[in-house]
């Protein structure tokens, strides 16, 4: 009887304090070593409101470098459909607001391990990853999955020499109308500075005319 509890118990999610469940990790199917994960629901009062919805988004910490949104997207899709995934370098609030920039703009990404906030789109897939035994490991990617991100991630001038007439475009459209605002301000200041040389030069007249 005790083989079989040993078993069964290794079946179980494992919950560790802070009330993390651990996730294994393989590469592949035939891969000997394991990552760990740690999830937990994710319950931030302040971000109630945001796009981290608290009842539909996993808290993933450990995530190791080779795994991009992508990756990361596909291994947790195995809980529900996911809505989206965002890695980021430490855990806090979303990326800052600003123009959406190329990726070919964009400062260099850290290679290091990364913390994810994984959208479900249904809540109980958060139920599923939490429940999920720690014996059994997700798979990070297969082999034709790596060798299409490797191929896409080479540059082609043509898409390239595109993003970069855009970016220009975009970029004197801007500064034009900033000079066309300068000009403006610069002509009603003109404007101004000649009425109130026409105001002073009556109140002058106005003070030498003594008809009594």
């Amino acid at each position: 009887m005790a083989p079989s509890k040993k078993k069964h118990a290794s079946n179980q999610a494992c919950v560790i304090p802070g009330g993390f469940t651990v996730l294994s990790v393989q590469f592949n199917s035939d891969s000997v070593a394991q990552h760990k994960l740690y999830v937990k629901e994710h319950k931030v009062r302040s971000e109630r409101s945001s796009h981290r919805p608290m009842d539909r988004t996993l808290f993933v910490l450990n995530i190791p470098p080779y795994c991009s949104e992508d990756v990361a997207k596909q291994m947790f899709s195995q809980f529900g459909s996911v809505q989206s995934v965002e890695l980021r370098d430490h855990p806090g609030s979303s990326q800052d607001s600003g123009p959406k920039m190329s990726k070919f703009f964009r400062p260099a990404a850290k290679q290091g391990f990364k913390v994810g906030y994984v959208v479900f789109e249904n809540s109980s897939s958060i139920a599923a990853a939490k429940s999920h035994p720690h014996n059994v490991p997700l798979l990070v990617c297969t082999e034709e999955q790596w060798i299409q991100q490797y191929t896409e991630s080479f540059i082609h001038t043509d898409n390239l020499q595109k993003i970069v007439d855009s970016f220009m475009e975009g970029y004197d459209k801007r500064k034009k109308e900033h000079r066309n605002t300068q000009k403006e301000h610069i002509a009603e200041l003109r404007k101004k500075f000649e009425e109130d040389k026409q105001r002073i030069a009556l109140l002058r007249a106005q003070r030498k005319f003594k008809p009594y």
